[in-house]
């Protein structure tokens, strides 16, 4: 049974709001978290039934969702003044069961966690072109520090070759999901008043170097002149981990996560491109071609948005239980 504010200790409902700032796949937010009484400890666990079957159909997205909603629930730790004891996949025999969360000693929060929380709420996904102004100085260096820290590798694509290579996997990529009708309701059931706002999408999906997803069918309605492609595409870059299982994936949306608070503290945001890495084929080229080696969990674009939106996120009701999940979950 689901719990309410009134019922849920004050720490856990903290956490459980940060948590849900996630990002997550078309706002999908596969995910639910449980208390274990008395502020004891936190649970996080994956929700099938929100994963987006056809475009994650193994649950990597959904692991990489609720890994950056786990970096949510440490930072929340944090800013409440505590060490977070994490416990990655708790459970061998219940694959759903992700993370527990629980409090450790007392240490007051750094300046840096203190932005990190503070960035929670001004974090956005961005979908369209950034705008001409440069990332602030010495960010990037930062953010390859915060994704090695998470046990992940953050890799700028600053080569012409290596932009084309992934240019063309996003391209190919983009164009067999806009022909195939399931892709297609899977991404546009996603905009709407409980999703995606459909402000946020107005923008041409081909008007970056890197394809976007068509929330609104607007690639076959207009084209988008040869001369603006590729405008406003801001800084592309890669997240890769050495080994592909689900603690890495874990690993990969905590890392994800760390990079974007950081980055949004400093008026950056994201926009995702992991098209090709939902086909199996193309996954393995980039990682062959663009990785060197390593498992690409991430593509992602960084820049200054002229505008950004919020996305409309679960009730804590729907996504807080008392003593695991419940039935059906």
């Amino acid at each position: 049974m689901s719990v309410s504010y009134e019922n849920s200790g004050h720490a856990v409902m903290h956490l459980a709001r940060a948590a849900s700032l996630a990002p997550s796949p078309h706002n999908s937010q596969p995910w639910f978290f449980a208390e274990e009484g008395h502020d004891h400890g936190f649970e996080v666990h994956a929700d099938a039934g929100h994963r987006m079957l056809l475009t994650d159909p193994g649950g990597r997205e959904m692991v990489i969702a609720c890994g950056a909603a786990l970096f949510n629930a440490r930072t929340a730790v944090r800013h409440l003044g505590f060490q977070p004891a994490v416990d990655l996949l708790p459970e061998p025999g219940n694959p759903g069961f992700l993370a527990r969360v629980r409090f450790a000693a007392h240490a007051p929060s750094t300046p840096e966690e203190a932005a990190f929380a503070a960035a929670m709420a001004q974090r956005h996904t961005h979908r369209g072109p950034f705008t001409c102004a440069p990332l602030p100085e010495g960010l990037l260096d930062d953010l390859h520090e915060h994704a090695r820290v998470e046990g992940a590798v953050l890799r700028v694509l600053d080569e012409p070759e290596d932009l084309d290579v992934l240019a063309q996997l996003v391209r190919t990529a983009e164009d067999v999901h806009r022909a195939d009708p399931g892709h297609i309701w899977e991404v546009r059931r996603g905009v709407g008043s409980d999703g995606i706002p459909v402000e946020a999408c107005r923008y041409h999906p081909d008007c970056t170097l890197l394809a976007g997803r068509d929330y609104l069918d607007l690639a076959r309605r207009y084209l988008v002149p040869a001369r603006r492609r590729g405008q406003g595409t801001g800084v592309v870059a890669t997240l890769s981990t050495p080994r592909d299982d689900r603690q890495d994936w874990l690993r990969s949306g905590q890392a994800l996560q760390r990079v974007l608070l950081a980055s949004a503290a400093r008026g950056v945001m994201a926009a995702f491109h992991t098209q090709p890495l939902e086909l199996p084929a193309l996954r393995a080229v980039l990682r062959r071609r663009v990785t060197a080696g390593n498992f690409p969990q991430l593509v992602l674009r960084l820049g200054h948005p002229a505008q950004t939106w919020s996305s409309p996120r679960r009730a804590p009701s729907d996504v807080l239980v008392r003593d695991g999940a419940p039935a059906g979950r």
